[in-house]
């Protein structure tokens, strides 16, 4: 019972954090003639350091002989999880159409996690969970195609969709790392630490934009911006997606990924205005029955 529990909350937390992910993009893309990309992400995660380090400093001072003894661990976990995988999403979305975002992004991603959590994690993938990821797929695949196959097929890739495909590499990586994470470490100082490496990884690429670019306006919207950015998207979603790594695993955490388009399309309807239709109620069923397929704990075939 208490196991079952425990996973229910491990689900509850992946979905929540999906939910919260969702409206990255959305709100992101609104600001995406305002900001330069690298300029996004280095004061979403500076503003995130910032929030962060008024309760993680005890627990980082406590951590730091630890920490130090694991550097090259948190190098390595700030550069793909936090400089490397919102990055390249911003700047893709420069390059290439929003329906390439979401087909390369999202079914790439958990199908990648999956791969390197066996390779490297010696995570056993059954036939269910397989399953589980081929149905989740199906439904995002028919989603993106409008219910019209011919639409996929005629897609036309560029260099933006190559820049996708190294984010979701990078969030794959990260998957598999944070369940590798020190024992001993509190979530909120390897929060703190991954997210203050990150935004120091990014100042040369914000240094180079600010010599490059004309300088940003700032606005009480694109203020807003960056603070729901810094403290929904970052502090509350990575907390809720750790702890449920640390509960499910990278792999079985890695497919509620899928949710986020699918939670995309219902914000876009209420933010942006846009139609829901019965498409879009279809495909949430096939993926809701492919993470239940994936997440079962009773073994259907």
């Amino acid at each position: 019972m208490t196991n079952q529990l425990t996973v229910r909350k491990g689900i509850l937390f992946a979905i929540l954090a999906c939910f919260i992910w969702s409206g990255n993009f959305i709100i992101a893309r609104a600001v995406i003639k305002e900001i330069p990309p690298i300029s996004l992400a280095f004061f979403r995660w500076t503003t995130a350091s910032i929030l962060l380090l008024p309760f993680a400093w005890k627990t980082v001072v406590t951590d730091w002989p630890l920490v130090w003894q694991h550097k090259n661990y948190f190098v390595w976990t700030a550069l793909f999880g936090i400089t490397f995988f919102n990055t390249f999403i911003y700047i893709a979305g420069h390059y290439t159409a929003a329906i390439n975002l979401a087909l390369i992004g999202t079914t790439s991603s958990p199908i990648m996690a999956i791969v390197l959590a066996r390779i490297f994690l010696r995570e056993k993938i059954s036939w269910q969970r397989a399953v589980g990821l081929l149905v989740c797929v199906s439904g995002i695949l028919l989603l993106l195609s409008k219910g019209h196959w011919a639409t996929l097929l005629s897609l036309e890739f560029n260099a933006g969709d190559a820049i996708v495909l190294l984010g979701a590499l990078s969030f794959a990586v990260y998957n598999v790392l944070v369940r590798r994470k020190p024992a001993g470490i509190h979530p909120l100082s390897f929060l703190m630490l991954v997210f203050a490496m990150g935004a120091l990884f990014l100042l040369p690429g914000w240094l180079w934009e600010k010599r490059n670019y004309p300088p940003i306006e700032w606005t009480p919207h694109l203020l807003g911006v960056i603070a729901f950015l810094g403290l929904g998207t970052s502090v509350v979603a990575y907390l809720l997606w750790n702890a449920a790594i640390s509960t499910l695993g990278a792999a079985r955490t890695s497919l509620f990924g899928n949710l986020i388009p699918l939670f995309a399309s219902f914000e876009a309807a209420i933010l942006l205005h846009e139609k829901v239709s019965w498409l879009h109620i279809i495909c949430s069923l096939i993926i809701i029955v492919g993470l239940l397929l994936a997440n079962s704990t009773k073994k259907l075939f």
